[in-house]
């Protein structure tokens, strides 16, 4: 997955020339790995972060596709990571041009589609009935889950990234430029915002916020997750994941841009040119860290938490802090997407667009399919053994994972 860097401009007193932002700006980074400038645009034959070439494997694994649906133009040109929803039987997904289908997850038929005549760059969250999606103007919009119709439109300062998240009083947003917000869920109104102080150089993407009752926990670019009261806005406690170091702003970078997951009483959030930190729900310590660079988030399955690394090496950490059980390194710099545990097995999509299954106890590999040739930057999403994969241009796929018969 390519990922521009991107300047927050408002900042204007730190930068040391136009020059020097606008060379800047002409590029796209392969962001994984690149604590230093060497290999980044060299065709040398010896080039470090050349991506691996995929070995044969042994399949123990059968990935039988379901069902297949194109949704307008998918992810669009704006590496965006617009990511479906399931609720029920029902699977809700959103196109960059506008394009929003209802599907049955079982069969792939068509319940419902609406056009909602903006470009989107995030979504789609939902709350009971109610649809979230961002638009690339900075618009929240909520709709129904029937029709897809439009109930509330609301401007924000910043692009939409991520899913706006909801607990049925609160809708909260989290923009590109490092603000969140709360909006009334009944109205949209503004009710607080929460300015992080971005730095002059991210990712581009954003956290996604998680509520859990009345309280939201989100992740930002300066690297810190923070808890919320979700109805004040008021901070309940504060944690760094990730300290800047280095002298220049691509050294010092450290966004918390991929999704955080929680479980028993600790949120697992990772962060670039940082650490991989579990954290406490209640006061925001730290229980556990290890140092490790990311930027695709976490995941959780066979008490293992499962991150991507900027080399393009999959991990499993113990939950509990007790170490590494595993590593995957066989698909380095192929720019993988957060590793989403399906059954018994962790799926990673590739920028060629290959899925990998690895076995959850040892990380071998067990099967290999071909979604999309132009990659799946959206996370996936399991339910039981099935894994739903929305490719880059605009197709949802249903497979079935199985174990081949002996």
């Amino acid at each position: 997955m390519r990922l521009q860097l991107a300047i927050n401009l408002r900042n204007k007193r730190k930068m040391k020339s136009t020059l020097y932002w606008s060379c800047l700006l002409l590029f796209m980074f392969s962001l994984q790995g690149c604590g230093t400038v060497k290999g980044w645009f060299s065709d040398d034959e010896d080039n470090p972060r050349e991506p691996a070439e995929l070995a044969k494997i042994s399949s123990s694994v059968a990935i039988k596709k379901i069902w297949s649906v194109s949704i307008g133009n998918g992810q669009g040109k704006g590496l965006y990571r617009i990511k479906p929803f399931i609720s029920n039987d029902t699977i809700y997904v959103a196109a960059n041009d506008g394009q929003i289908k209802a599907i049955n997850r079982l069969s792939g038929k068509l319940i419902w589609k609406a056009e909602i005549g903006s470009n989107l760059s995030g979504g789609v969250g939902l709350y009971k009935d109610k649809l979230f999606l961002g638009t690339v103007d900075g618009r929240i919009l909520m709709a129904d889950t029937q029709e897809g119709e439009i109930i509330w439109s609301v401007r924000l300062t910043g692009e939409v990234l991520a899913p706006p998240q909801s607990n049925g009083e609160v809708v909260v947003v989290q923009t590109y430029d490092g603000k969140l917000s709360g909006l009334d869920f009944l109205t949209g109104e503004k009710l607080w915002t929460f300015d992080s102080n971005l730095p002059v150089l991210t990712i581009r993407g954003t956290g996604t916020p998680i509520f859990s009752g009345s309280t939201v926990y989100a992740s930002f670019a300066n690297g810190r997750v923070l808890a919320f009261d979700s109805l004040s806005g008021s901070i309940l406690w504060e944690t760094r994941v990730a300290i800047a170091k280095g002298r220049s702003d691509i050294e010092r970078m450290v966004d918390i841009d991929g999704a955080m997951a929680i479980q028993g009483g600790q949120l697992f959030a990772a962060s670039y040119q940082g650490r991989l930190a579990a954290i406490d729900l209640t006061d925001g310590s730290r229980l556990w860290q290890r140092e490790i660079s990311s930027i695709t988030g976490t995941s959780l399955g066979f008490g293992n938490v499962y991150v991507v690394d900027d080399n393009g090496t999959v991990n499993a950490y113990l939950s509990d802090g007790q170490g590494l059980r595993w590593s995957q390194d066989a698909l380095a710099f192929r720019d993988l997407s957060r590793p989403i545990p399906v059954s018994g097995y962790v799926a990673v999509v590739d920028f060629e667009g290959y899925l990998h299954l690895m076995s959850q106890l040892d990380g071998e590999f067990v099967g290999r399919a071909r979604p999309d040739k132009n990659g799946a930057r959206a996370d996936m999403i399991s339910m039981g053994n099935v894994l739903y994969v929305y490719g880059n241009s605009g197709k949802l796929l249903a497979y079935e994972i199985r174990s081949k018969k002996i």
